[in-house]
């Protein structure tokens, strides 16, 4: 089990020094540590990181509301939980460090990063990817398969959201909530407490495959509503989610009913998949 824990990072190399990356959330998330370290060749990069997070606070910098913390590999083989950021993020503390490797550490960048420009360019081949993510973690077919059409159905709405005034982040964790509460009626937080997962973890990858297709469903419902109300702005859609999830939520009562057990389990499917040996 730590083995496939372990490798659910996958780090990269810049000039024989190793820079730590996660899937999270259908993107590459970067150590900033590791980034830090290369870029102003200091003995001490977390102080130095510190250092540089008060300055760019003080400054009135966005990019500390950016910066997350997931769990990653450290030299001792344990997990702990490590400052990351996206490609986007990692760009600007590069802008933020005087270093004479900054212009060759993003052009590597850049070329570690190709992979997301051609999952843009042909999405198919993020399905494809992600697939094999999953995969390595041990997920069975059925239950991938549903997650990949959960993720192209999220990316609809989400689209739709950003085009209609939603901003990413805030806004839509704002949206998501809404159709949490009326497809299982508790919000994300509260769904993670339930299922006792980690902070950083993603609720859906720890659903069964019911709790993924009710998730669609509202998602789905969600995107139709806003698309035939021609809906912008966050009141609007915010109400629009609510509806898509009460929808959601109707049909998880309705099966409830039928099976006489509820539908949200308080078990980790993805740690339940790993004790059955994975697929």
């Amino acid at each position: 089990m730590r083995k496939k824990e372990q490798n659910e990072t996958y780090p990269t190399i810049f000039e024989e020094k190793e820079v730590r990356r996660t899937w999270h959330n259908e993107q590459w998330y970067f150590s900033v540590i590791d980034v830090v370290a290369i870029l102003s060749q200091s003995n001490r990069p977390r102080k130095y990181w510190d250092d540089l997070k008060r300055k760019l606070k003080d400054e009135g910098s966005e990019l500390s509301e950016k910066i997350g913390q997931l769990k990653l590999v450290s030299t001792d083989g344990k997990l702990y939980l490590t400052d990351i950021a996206n490609l986007q993020g990692i760009f600007r503390i590069i802008q933020s460090i005087p270093s004479p490797k900054a212009e060759p550490f993003k052009l590597w960048l850049a070329r570690v990063g190709q992979e997301r420009i051609e999952e843009i360019q042909d999405p198919e081949r993020a399905i494809v990817r992600a697939k094999q993510i999953y995969e390595q973690k041990g997920y069975g077919d059925d239950w991938i398969a549903k997650r990949m059409r959960g993720i192209n159905v999220r990316n609809s709405l989400t689209d739709q959201w950003s085009q209609r005034g939603a901003k990413e982040g805030f806004d839509f964790a704002i949206l998501t909530n809404e159709i949490y509460r009326g497809t299982f009626e508790m919000d994300a937080k509260q769904i993670k407490e339930f299922k006792s997962l980690d902070n950083p973890d993603n609720p859906r990858d720890h659903m069964s495959e019911l709790e993924l297709i009710l998730t669609m469903l509202g998602e789905a419902t969600t995107t139709e509503i806003t698309n035939t109300k021609n809906s912008k702005g966050l009141p609007a859609l915010k109400q629009d989610a609510k509806d898509g999830g009460s929808v959601a939520g109707r049909t998880r009562k309705d099966i409830e009913a039928q099976t006489g057990k509820k539908v949200l389990s308080s078990g980790n499917f993805k740690r339940q998949s790993r004790l059955k040996g994975g697929k």
